[in-house]
């Protein structure tokens, strides 16, 4: 979890991530370590939920096929659809345009006793909207402070935070939008604003240095994740949740 966490204050180079990155493990391994902390999970998240004191708050980050959904189904498959609820946040709607920024988020932050898994979150706001600049630039400086400000609310108001960023190759990026438009039954993916947004990588790596360097806390961490991997990527981020739940504590 050291190595993996951007610690507050620190300069965030991603280029010196290597999304390739093992973390020592092989792939027969790494599964067998991602079966155990599923089984874990189920087991903290019935504590969880029969507790109702604390909630976990999951923010799921990443380029264009860095594996969100791919987290999501591999990790949380055994969790009880009661406890768990998943959000995925899209291009903001008038009506949601007409309020700050946060007021869309706020609505679906997790109630005690659940988890919530935001596949992109508020961190859109500072991440698309800077780099398409929708935003004036004498402003971006104050949201920082705002999700800031947000997340600590949020953590005084027992909500544990835990923000991963799927750190993707760009080489593994082509590939994989590639093998999108082979496969016939994963078509329905790829849009072709991806490889727009794929022009502007450069654009969005220092869009996320800056919001990782910003925004990271240790009541609201950043984790980046190595995801050239998908077996590496699932078997870090069950281990840091499962460890993030244990210390938790739930008691029922």
């Amino acid at each position: 979890m050291k190595e993996l966490a951007i610690h507050p204050g620190s300069k965030v180079d991603l280029d010196q991530w290597d999304t390739g990155n093992k973390l020592g493990l092989e792939k027969d391994g790494a599964k067998g370590l991602l079966e155990k902390h599923r089984k874990k999970l189920e087991e903290l998240q019935y504590r969880l939920y029969a507790e109702r004191k604390q909630a976990l708050l999951i923010v799921l980050q990443g380029m264009d096929t860095s594996g969100k959904d791919g987290v999501i189904r591999h990790i949380f498959s055994g969790v009880n659809p009661q406890g768990c609820h998943v959000v995925s946040f899209k291009k903001p709607s008038d009506e949601e345009l007409s309020h700050d920024f946060l007021w869309r988020i706020h609505a679906h932050v997790p109630a005690k006793g659940m988890i919530t898994i935001f596949n992109r979150s508020h961190y859109e706001d500072v991440l698309a909207a800077f780099v398409h600049n929708l935003v004036p630039a004498e402003k971006r400086a104050t949201r920082y402070r705002q999700i800031n400000d947000f997340e600590k609310y949020l953590s005084e108001n027992g909500v544990k935070i835990l923000k991963f960023f799927l750190h993707l190759g760009r080489k593994e990026q082509g590939l994989r939008l590639a093998e999108r438009l082979k496969d016939a039954s994963k078509r329905w993916k790829f849009n072709a604003a991806d490889e727009k947004e794929r022009k502007l990588w450069k654009d969005y790596a220092k869009a996320y240095e800056k919001a990782l360097a910003q925004c990271s806390a240790p009541r609201a961490p950043w984790y980046v994740i190595p995801s050239d991997h998908k077996w590496v990527r699932n078997a870090a981020v069950s281990h840091i949740l499962t460890r993030t739940l244990e210390e938790m504590n739930p008691r029922i």
